[in-house]
């Protein structure tokens, strides 16, 4: 037995057990993860994991696996017991960094949380939102336009990746010269949320990783004060001159939402719609009956793309006080983890889980939170450039296929698509 399998057996892991602290777990096919989520939930009680060092980050003792549809939920809509601070993410992001970068709205408590997001909100002005509604529709237009005339083969790379980037850097009126920089910038920083490196490799990428989150900061930061100087109708100029309480967005705050929006919008848009045209693909009768009336079944249909998919698998709490839930004590400083991936296949709350049903009424998945002060700003941006996308891409474009499986980054964060083959059925 070796010494890591010791300390899980003395801190209450069993053998044959799935251990999720373990990265060579996130490594297996997803659908062996699916049945060891289900084992999970089976125990009735949170489990408790020891983590392995996967990189040259400080490993946390170990967390409390939150597995059920209700424990996410409880934990999601109780900050005061299960608090964000001092961070979300696996792992947890270090002092130097957060003074370096800021914090993220994802890594924050009230009340610092509850007036960033209120400055944030108040920016989303009615006029911004109405004229990115309409841009939504013409990015989609574009982007099928060119699949027609160039007919790539993969979906990832020209597709899904380019909707939601080029929404965003449009909304927040990133100007057109510094777009390919940032999406540079972008797949640098999000490069390190993999388990699946070579030794050497992991040394390097979180190095890699920050100095990209610090030049795509930089660079609007730099924009940011430019608008305050000469304001234009762009996300950038309301944010830097939003006024709550006499506050708004300073550089560093500006620079630490953009990364959120860059990294948490676009890769999580991307992996929705990626996973969405391989679930159509491989349920012929839900596509047909998506596009034989694609605005009845619409919402539904995104809803259950991203409850099947689950782009964002997990993140993570800190218990601030002593707190009993579903038969286990927490301790104050315990490490807790929100499986959304889990949560959104417990067969307590969802029929047939495992199935893909567009119709699937009610459907209270947990894609994009559990509900509580950090339910996901852009879920309604995320579905309506899903939205718009599919009806242009079943419209125009009806024989489009994925020709093999999806490509996916081992991760124990996100479900990443790395790539997806597709094709036409006629030349």
């Amino acid at each position: 037995m070796t010494a890591f399998a010791e300390q899980a057996v003395r801190d209450g892991q069993q053998p044959g057990r799935p251990d999720l602290g373990d990265p060579s777990f996130w490594q297996l096919p997803h659908t062996d993860r699916v049945r060891a989520f289900a084992q999970l939930r089976r125990f009735g009680r949170p489990q408790y994991f020891v983590e392995r060092p996967s990189s040259f980050w400080r490993p946390e003792k170990g967390f409390h696996a939150l597995v059920s549809h209700a424990d996410v939920v409880e934990a999601s809509r109780n900050p005061q017991v299960f608090a964000s601070a001092p961070g979300a993410t696996t792992p947890e992001p270090p002092r130097w960094a957060r003074a370096l970068f800021g914090d993220s709205l994802v890594n924050l408590d009230a009340p610092h949380h509850t007036q960033l997001r209120r400055i944030v909100s108040q920016a989303f002005t009615p006029r911004i939102l109405g004229r990115t509604e309409a841009d939504i529709r013409a990015v989609a237009a574009r982007i099928v336009d060119d699949v027609l005339s160039d007919r790539p083969k993969d979906f990832v790379s020209t597709v899904a990746s380019r909707m939601p980037f080029e929404v965003i850097c449009n909304l927040m009126g990133i100007p057109g010269q510094q777009r390919p920089a940032i999406l540079a910038q972008v797949n640098r920083a999000s490069g390190d949320t993999g388990v699946a490196r070579a030794a050497r490799s992991r040394l390097r990428m979180p190095g890699k990783g920050l100095r990209a989150l610090a030049s795509m900061q930089g660079m609007v930061a730099d924009l940011g004060r430019e608008r305050r100087r000469n304001p234009t109708d762009d996300l950038v100029s309301a944010l830097v001159s939003a006024d709550i309480d006499g506050q708004a967005l300073t550089g560093r705050q500006l620079g630490a939402f953009f990364s959120l929006l860059m990294v948490a919008g676009v890769e999580t848009t991307r992996n929705a719609i990626a996973h969405g045209l391989d679930l159509l693909t491989r349920h012929p009768a839900q596509r047909a009956l998506l596009t034989g009336d694609f605005d009845r079944f619409a919402d539904g249909a995104m809803d259950e793309i991203v409850r099947h998919s689950t782009p964002i698998i997990q993140f993570r709490r800190t218990v601030t006080r002593d707190h009993r839930m579903s038969g286990q004590d927490f301790r104050r400083g315990d490490k807790v983890v929100l499986f959304y991936a889990s949560a959104n296949r417990d067969e307590t709350v969802f029929t047939d889980p495992d199935a893909f049903d567009i119709t699937r009424t009610p459907n209270p998945h947990l894609g994009f939170g559990g509900g509580g002060p950090h339910y996901c700003l852009g879920t309604y941006l995320a579905k309506q450039e899903m939205k718009a996308l599919f009806r242009e891409l079943l419209t125009r474009i009806p024989d489009l296929r994925t020709t093999g499986a999806p490509v996916l980054v081992p991760s124990n964060f996100d479900n990443r698509v790395r790539s997806m083959p597709c094709a036409y059925a006629r030349p």
